[in-house]
């Protein structure tokens, strides 16, 4: 990226340019997408890509931290929002109080909360107490022992509406942004449109104001399962493969190191 974006320019993005957003968990690969994304996410979904652990759930702030600062040595000047593990916003008090660790340890622009207007006051507190805040509305990752599994929203008029005042309310309590994650695409449209700020969708069409993927996913890395929503833009996984044994196989036959790897 050229210029750091703000979170001015990000709300000011709104109606004018659509917003890339990569995830990234580490200094390496957020050196690598810093170059094409407006906005990098440390997601916990690092939990799953990184830990193997079958949902984002027992990810833990001190991990989000590490991740976090890890992601900011690499891309120094990207947007860097860090994601706020499960637990660590049941309330205003803890959540000012988490928040405030993820910004004195860590050069983070932003925290992402799950939640619609049930999440407006804490967003609200922390937006007035100097934190940045993006919002996280529709499917809930963090929700999915509570609701059973991973389930699309908006399928029922009554969940577009409440969609609609989910993203009023975390817009009215200060947030800058909303991701919006597995609804129907006509819904996540028309939630964009009801809101000012930008609306950056993940398996919610392609008429809201940007998108974001998971690094893992879209590199082909990832093999456990791939979401529908998720285009592979590279057979990562069978390329590191091939690499790999082709590395073992030189080993076995003294072809590596050769003369030039050789002091």
């Amino acid at each position: 990226m050229s210029k750091k974006l703000t979170i001015t320019s990000i709300k000011k993005s709104k109606g004018e340019k659509l917003l890339v957003m990569i995830t990234a968990y580490d200094a390496l690969f957020a050196k690598l997408v810093s170059e094409n994304a407006d906005i990098i996410l440390v997601g916990d979904s690092l939990n799953m890509s990184f830990a193997g652990k079958s949902d984002t759930i027992s990810a833990t702030l001190e991990q989000m931290i590490y991740h976090t600062n890890a992601v900011c040595n690499g891309a120094p000047d990207s947007f860097v929002i860090c994601d706020m593990p499960f637990g660590t916003y049941i309330d205003k008090e803890s959540a000012l109080k988490n928040a405030i660790e993820v910004f004195q340890k860590t050069s983070a622009d932003s925290v992402k909360i799950e939640g619609g207007a049930d999440k407006a006051e804490v967003v609200k507190y922390l937006c007035d107490n100097g934190i940045a805040v993006c919002g996280h509305i529709g499917l809930l990752p963090q929700s999915v022992r509570s609701e059973g599994g991973y389930k699309v929203k908006g399928k029922t008029n009554a969940e577009q509406l409440q969609l609609i005042e989910d993203a009023e309310a975390i817009e009215a309590a200060g947030a800058f942004c909303i991701v919006i994650e597995g609804v129907k695409a006509e819904v996540a449209a028309a939630v964009a449109t009801a809101v000012k700020i930008p609306v950056i969708g993940i398996g919610a069409g392609a008429n809201v104001d940007g998108q974001v993927l998971v690094f893992s996913d879209m590199l082909g890395l990832f093999e456990a399962f791939t979401p529908k929503f998720v285009k592979k833009y590279l057979d990562g996984a069978s390329l590191v493969k091939d690499a790999i044994k082709e590395y073992a196989d030189e080993v076995k036959t003294r072809a590596f190191p050769k003369e030039e790897h050789t002091y």
